[in-house]
This record gives structure tokens, sequence and C-alpha cells, in this order.
């Protein structure tokens, strides 16, 4: 009878394994440990900005599209806010600040509303808008967004290219953060998301 059943537990235990070799944790812990162990970087983030940027260099350039009126100061002067008028099937904005370390950028926090969001527009909500987000964000980076599920924020979409990682949440009904990460960086988090909800002030809830 012992024999028996440790024969019937064997392919249970196989199916398990493999089940969980195939999991969204084991293809995201995957991509990130083949991406930091290939050496390349991808720095690029958008605007000309990229990661690793010394923070002179992110404020003079800041500047510079400032006065070129492409971007402005986003709420209580502690953001950078960029209107996105052609990207997403319709006009948002987007708000973004980056964490520096050693004085350089390792990561970027950005977080998207559509304008004319309101709670009975449901064509303009944060599902929705995650989605144009998604698509809009594989024409860039490219394909390879993996679905994950996190305790706290729910479904997220993740991308790992070398050192760079691409998330992507939602907050609520309204805000869909997109958070880019240098993994490479000694202040990176390897969990499925990267602490968001700050961005130089800004809180979560705020407008």
């Amino acid at each position: 009878m012992r024999k028996k059943l440790s024969f019937t537990i064997l392919p249970l235990v196989i199916t398990a394994l493999f089940l969980a070799s195939c999991s969204p944790r084991a293809r995201y812990e995957k991509c990130l440990r083949e991406g930091l162990q290939s050496g390349v970087r991808h720095d690029s983030l958008f605007l000309g900005l990229y990661l690793g940027m010394p923070s002179k260099d992110f404020f003079t350039h800041c500047w510079k599209l400032n006065k070129k009126g492409l971007i402005r100061q986003g709420p209580n002067n502690k953001t950078v806010e960029y209107k996105l008028k052609d990207e997403l099937p319709y006009p948002a904005t987007m708000l973004f600040y980056p964490r520096f370390f050693d004085d350089r950028i390792y990561e970027m926090p950005v977080r998207i509303a559509y304008d004319g969001w309101a709670p009975w527009n449901k064509k303009l909500s944060a599902d929705n808008l995650e989605n144009d987000v998604r698509r809009w964000y594989r024409k860039i980076y490219g394909r390879g967004f993996i679905k994950v599920v996190h305790p706290v924020h729910g479904v997220a979409w993740v991308k790992v290219d070398g050192n760079r990682r691409i998330t992507i949440f939602k907050e609520n009904d309204l805000y869909v953060w997109v958070v880019f990460t240098d993994m490479a960086s000694p202040k990176a988090s390897g969990s499925f998301l990267p602490g968001a909800g700050k961005m130089s002030g800004l809180q979560k809830g705020d407008k």
C-alpha cells in the first residue's frame, strides 16, 4: 500500500513543481536573473531622460524642456507634468519625478490619468487606461510584459530588459502607475512591484 501511495503522489509532486516553474513569479525571476547576468544596459526612459542620469543633468534637461513648452511644474511644484496628447486614445496627464542614488536616477515613478475621467465615464477608467498604456509601451519598449499578482496592488504587468524593469499597475479607478527601475542599482528591489505612491512629496490620492 505504501509503495502504491508513493507512485500515486509522485506524478502530483512533479506536476506541482512543473506548474511552479511556469508561474508568473518564476518567469519574472528568470527574466530578472537573465537580464542582470547578461550585463546589457537599457537606460532610456522618455523625453531624453535615462537611468543613471546625474541629478544636475536631469534638472538642466527639464529646464530646457520647460523652456520649449513641452513640460511644466506639477502640483505644488514637486513633480514634472507632461501632457499626453497623441500617445493614448484620449488626452492624459503624466506626472513624474525620479528617485536618486549616489546623485543619479535609479528609479522613475510615473503616474498617469485621463484628463476627462469621471466615475461614470468608464471608457476613461484606470482599467482601460492600463490597457492603453500597455499597448503604447509595447510599441516603444517592445513585447514581453508578464502579468503578475501582488498582494497589495493586485494585477501588474512587468517587463525586464537587461537592467531596466518596467512595472505597470493601477492605483485606483483613476490613476495608473508606471515605474522604471535600474535593477543593477543597490537601491533596487527585486520584488514584483517597486515601492510606489511617493514622488518627491506626491502621495497616493493627490491630484
